[in-house]
């Protein structure tokens, strides 16, 4: 069955929780002005939200991001919810969102003066810091008289964490990645350190396999994924280990054996070291009952 829970944190804020644990699909609408800001994020399933009296709809798959936001005219939120899906919007006015990053505008794209009367889309990846906190959203267990307080600090987390920009913004400046045959080859080094994450090759022997040499894969490898080879397998390991524990099917020492820790004191250092919090105080924050 599908449900709504509607959180108004403060007169231009609300925050807004969407369940269907049910076996058909749900569907929840709600008039927004314009002049607000709207972030979607898929937790789990899909969705779509409709507009047009059903002429156009944007599908919202489990781990992405929707921003929507339109100063000439009202989006209605009219949202198709999937059986098994989750959903967590974030409704701000642009006047507040301004107050928040008004230093800001020419970093974040959308608040910059050549932008402001335009309207703006974006789909995005939710990463695994934010995913943390949308969990924590739907998994909380506090006092009633805490939970408006819990709720803004979160929802204001949510936010810095969606424009926590990590790319190099000079990324796409840089001549060495216009050889589409160099970004194939670094995107295969992604690919074998991802299949080999658990003993990953050294990076001479990363080098070799793709056939570039070492500096050409540490300044491209940075270039494409905004990290070093190894800070992006330590990243992309501890998202893989969040996900084995949200699943349930698996305890500690066996998420941290299978992404190649060999002891579970070192593998609850370097989960503490990304996530700042241990597996097993997540496992609890997910599933207060563990």
């Amino acid at each position: 069955m599908g449900s709504q829970e509607i959180i108004k944190i403060e007169d231009d804020f609300t925050l807004i929780r969407f369940q269907n644990d049910g076996t058909e699909s749900f569907n929840a609408q709600r008039e927004v002005s314009s002049g607000l800001i709207q972030f979607h994020f898929g937790l789990k399933g899909s969705a779509k939200f409709i507009f047009n009296q059903g002429n156009y709809a944007l599908e919202l798959k489990e781990e992405k991001s929707l921003l929507l936001y339109n100063p000439q005219k009202e989006l209605p939120l009219n949202l198709e919810l999937a059986p098994n899906s989750w959903v967590i919007s974030v409704i701000i006015s642009i006047k507040k969102f301004h107050a928040l990053f008004s230093s800001e505008a020419d970093y974040i794209t959308f608040l910059s003066g050549d932008n402001k009367d335009k309207k703006y889309y974006n789909e995005g990846k939710i990463s695994p810091s934010m995913a943390i906190v949308l969990s924590q959203l739907f998994h909380y267990s506090l006092h009633p008289s805490i939970k408006n307080l819990y709720y803004k600090g979160k929802g204001y987390e949510l936010l810095s964490l969606y424009f926590n920009r990590t790319e190099d913004p000079n990324a796409e400046q840089c001549p060495f990645l216009i050889d589409e045959d160099n970004v194939l080859k670094i995107r295969k080094a992604k690919e074998i350190i991802i299949a080999n994450m658990s003993e990953p090759p050294g990076l001479q022997e990363l080098a070799d396999e793709i056939g570039l040499n070492l500096k050409k894969l540490k300044m491209g490898f940075k270039q494409i994924y905004g990290d070093t080879v190894y800070g992006f397998l330590f990243d992309y390991k501890m998202d893989y280990a969040r996900k084995l524990l949200d699943s349930g099917s698996y305890n500690v020492n066996e998420v941290g054996l299978k992404i190649g820790y060999s002891t579970g004191s070192h593998f609850i250092a370097a989960f503490k070291k990304k996530f700042a919090t241990t597996p097993k105080k997540y496992l609890m924050s997910i599933n207060p009952n563990t």
